[in-house]
């Protein structure tokens, strides 16, 4: 599934294609996706400009004249940049067509995905109003992290992946990260100190970062605006290698299953 760092760099490619230019024509394919694409949006986007691109958590938003399109690429969307007379394929379910000749397509072969319209206060949205703080910014900070984690019994890994906490840490980085902060995920949130919040905050932050300069990672569907793979598995210290030895120590790959995830750990390098 698509996390931060894949929508990121999404969001990256895109940019350059659509930011200033107008929309020419909207075409649904197949409008039942994760939620149905609204009917109207052909005639709301005709002749709109794209403003501005901007992520919040994993989602991707198009800001338009009067209004904003919501974006999610769900468990194996992707979304290309293609010259507008690129034929369609099976699972190619919306194109969003430009006036200077190329396309926006999403591609979504298992249809979680979304495309949505908002033209309120995008901030007030259903899915986005009670979002935590995006990770890469100021506010998820030590004291942060600390004062949300005082009451909380769940394990530190399920709280660093719950959005309302902080978004965009999904699977495989809130195993890295705590992989390289050093901390056990079965670790209960309420039992981190100050300092090894200190430490999370800073990995979490590092492993995002250096996911997204290569391109974010890569397990079966993913591809950037392009079409090209990410290259951050490449990378992976704990995720998806049991009874690999550690990078570090030479112990096996722990896995074991957290609220129906599966989670990867070292027992001699996490505690």
């Amino acid at each position: 599934m698509p996390e931060l760092p894949e929508v990121e760099t999404t969001l990256r490619g895109l940019t350059p294609h659509l930011s200033g230019q107008r929309i020419k024509q909207v075409i649904i394919r197949n409008a039942n996706l994760r939620w149905p694409v609204p009917g109207n949006l052909p005639a709301l986007l005709r002749k709109q400009t794209i403003l501005k691109l901007r992520r919040r958590a994993k989602y991707l938003l198009v800001e338009c004249d009067s209004g904003t399109l919501i974006l999610h690429l769900g468990m194996s969307g992707s979304l290309r940049v293609l010259p507008a007379h690129t034929p369609a394929e099976k699972h190619d379910h919306f194109d969003l067509v430009l006036e200077s000749g190329m396309l926006m397509r999403l591609r979504d072969p298992r249809r979680f995905g979304a495309v949505l319209w908002h033209a309120g206060d995008i901030a007030q949205h259903p899915l986005l109003s009670a979002l935590g703080p995006e990770p890469l910014l100021d506010d998820f900070n030590a004291a942060y992290l600390y004062r949300a984690t005082r009451k909380r019994s769940a394990s530190v890994k399920q709280v660093i992946m719950d959005s309302h906490v902080v978004v965009g840490v999904g699977n495989i980085y809130a195993s890295e990260s705590l992989f390289h902060a050093g901390i056990r995920p079965q670790l209960a949130a309420s039992k981190l100190s100050l300092p090894r919040c200190a430490r999370l905050v800073q990995t979490i932050r590092d492993t995002l970062t250096a996911s997204i300069a290569q391109g974010g990672s890569t397990l079966r569907d993913f591809t950037d605006s392009s079409g090209k793979p990410g290259y951050f598995q490449q990378n992976y210290m704990v995720y998806g290698r049991t009874g690999e030895p550690c990078r570090i120590c030479g112990t096996a790959i722990k896995q074991i299953v957290q609220g129906q995830r599966s989670t990867y750990y070292c027992l001699g390098c996490q505690k």
